[in-house]
């Protein structure tokens, strides 16, 4: 059958470069659903973000966790790098050009944000010229280089340890509950990937956490989802109420 020949766009090169140094991340995966009643409750007048909330807490659990923000890299030889604070990556849902995309905004020690500045940093990245995010200018020059290149940047950038915290963080936030929920399971490099549902009439909220298993096994993460639960309902519930009636909005809107 005849079709017909299509250019892979830069954000579409990004995505096989990415699935391609994901390929070999011996990735688990553990879910559960999170009763988040007092949380909802607090949220109520607000308009937080559900990607801010999860980055944002997450972050506080490995604030006290120090294998949540440690991962494994190859050179000078295989090590487990420890971060001393957390670095997100949130999957960013972008149309450019007319073509449906995925970018990936990077926040720094997000435990030690407002909720509020977390989610601005979320909603500038999803509506900002690519221009005007420093991570995505960065990843889109990197992308733009020729195959040789491009191929040598990702190796530095996954390979050292202090180099895979700067390019792809401690752990990523992706979700597809504004497009109806699905339990998703998506892969990066690693070493954390936090997904979450849409909320069921029962007040809870499925989550599922992919990590490899090169850092961590299933019990400590099992301990994570209890405690992510937790920090929730109390942390990330108590700053909503201290916000009050006032919504959370991004800079400049």
């Amino acid at each position: 059958m005849r079709g017909q020949p299509k250019n892979i766009s830069l954000p579409r090169r990004l995505i096989c470069d990415l699935m391609r140094a994901s390929m070999g991340v011996p990735f688990v995966s553990l879910s559960r659903s999170l009763q988040i009643r007092p949380l909802l409750e607090a949220r109520a007048a607000t308009q937080a973000g559900w990607a801010a909330m999860f980055v944002k807490a997450f972050a506080i659990i490995a604030r006290d966790e120090p294998i949540l923000r440690t991962l494994y890299a190859k050179w000078p030889w295989p090590t487990l790098y420890e971060l001393p604070k957390s670095v997100a990556l949130v999957a960013i849902a972008r149309v450019e050009d007319g073509e449906e995309c995925v970018l990936p905004q990077r926040i720094a020690a997000p435990e030690a944000m407002a909720l509020a500045a977390v989610d601005a940093e979320i909603r500038r990245a999803k509506t900002a010229p690519i221009e005007d995010v420093p991570m995505f200018r960065k990843i889109m020059r990197a992308t733009r280089l020729p195959l040789p290149l491009r191929r040598l940047s990702w190796a530095v950038g996954l390979n050292f340890g202090r180099q895979r915290g700067n390019w792809f963080g401690s752990f990523a936030v992706s979700s597809v509950a504004a497009y109806g929920g699905g339990e998703l399971h998506p892969i990066t490099p690693g070493p954390f990937i936090v997904s979450y549902g849409v909320v069921e009439p029962d007040q809870t909220i499925h989550v599922v956490i992919r990590w490899d298993h090169r850092v961590t096994d299933a019990a400590p993460i099992a301990r994570v989802l209890t405690r992510l639960e937790q920090v929730l309902n109390t942390e990330i519930a108590a700053e909503l109420r201290a916000t009050g009636s006032k919504p959370i909005r991004a800079v400049g809107t």
